[in-house]
Parts: structure tokens; C-alpha cells; sequence
């Protein structure tokens, strides 16, 4: 026979967390853990086919130095000097000043551009714009009051033609 009753929960263990749940009106907390937030990373969608390029723009009061490369349009306002090379399309407004030369989808020009426009599919000089360097391009629309100092190829597609006299005998494109 034995000498102390045995009750009916025999695998209950009191903890200090039991006996103090055990007590009325007293809730279990028990701190949460804290996870930092951290902020998602998202990377840059590259544009689409067909959906529109972004644009950037150096306002008038600016004056960067450096270069400018990658996808999408740039519209100069202030003043840069540095390569342009863009897959979209440059433009020059009145009052600004670019230093460099340009590779480009479409250049307009309204500002100053000082340096050669190497490669284009469209050229556009506006009345109040100025190109003082050599110019090569799939077309040119240049407007009554608008300066240019250098040679300008345009209308050529090298790909297709074959002949590369246009290059080096002026502008009739023949050799003597």
C-alpha cells in the first residue's frame, strides 16, 4: 500500500510560467522578437518594347563634368562637358551648352554644341541652335537661323552602300 495519494494528471509538471497562470486575473505575456525591417529590393525593370523611355534633365543652374551613358532621353538645360552616349534621344535647349561628342538615336539642337555628333539616326538644328564640329547622321533637318562649323555626312547608310568614296572626297562623293 502506499503512503501518498496519487492523483489523476501524472505527467503534470509545475513551471514557474504555470503557477503564474494559474493565478486569476494575471495574463501570460512574453516579449515578441524583434526582426529589423529591412527595406525590399527592387531592381530597375529594363523597359519594355514599345512602352517610353525615361527621361533625364540637367536643369539650367547646373554645370556637371563627366559622362553620360545608358538607356533612355536627355534633355540638357544647363551645361555639360563629357561624352554623351545614349540608346535614346539628346536634347540641347536654349541656353545650354554641351562640350563633347554624341552618339545618340535623335539629337536636337537648340543650345550650343561644341564637339562631333559621331553617330545618329536624326539630327534636328533648330533656329537658335549652333554645332561646331563634324556631324554624322541617317538625316538632317537643319532650320533657317541655326549655325554649324564642320562637315556634315548624312543620307549615307555605310552598311548598304559599299562605296566609301563619300568619305574621303568631299561632298560630291566621287573620285576624281
Amino acid at each position: 500500500m502506499a503512503l501518498w495519494k496519487e492523483t489523476s494528471k501524472t505527467s503534470a509538471i509545475e513551471t514557474p510560467e504555470a503557477t503564474d497562470l494559474a493565478r486569476p486575473g494575471i495574463t501570460e505575456t512574453k516579449p515578441e522578437a524583434q526582426t529589423p525591417v529591412q527595406p525590399a529590393f527592387r531592381p530597375t525593370p529594363a523597359p519594355a518594347p514599345g512602352k517610353p523611355k525615361t527621361e533625364s534633365l540637367i536643369a539650367p543652374d547646373i554645370t556637371i563634368e563627366g559622362k553620360i551613358e545608358g538607356e533612355g532621353h536627355v534633355r540638357i538645360a544647363g551645361n555639360f562637358k563629357g561624352d554623351v552616349n545614349v540608346r535614346g534621344d539628346l536634347t540641347i535647349e536654349p541656353g545650354a551648352r554641351v562640350t563633347g561628342s554624341v552618339r545618340a538615336e535623335k539629337v536636337t539642337i537648340a543650345g550650343e554644341l561644341i564637339g562631333n555628333i559621331e553617330s545618329a539616326a536624326h539630327v534636328e538644328l533648330q533656329q537658335s541652335g549652333a554645332l561646331t564640329g563634324d556631324l554624322k547622321a541617317g538625316s538632317l533637318s537643319v532650320a533657317a537661323g541655326s549655325r554649324m562649323r564642320g562637315q556634315a555626312e548624312f543620307g549615307w547608310d555605310d552598311a548598304k552602300d559599299g562605296n566609301s568614296a563619300h568619305k574621303t572626297h568631299g561632298l560630291g562623293g566621287t573620285a576624281p
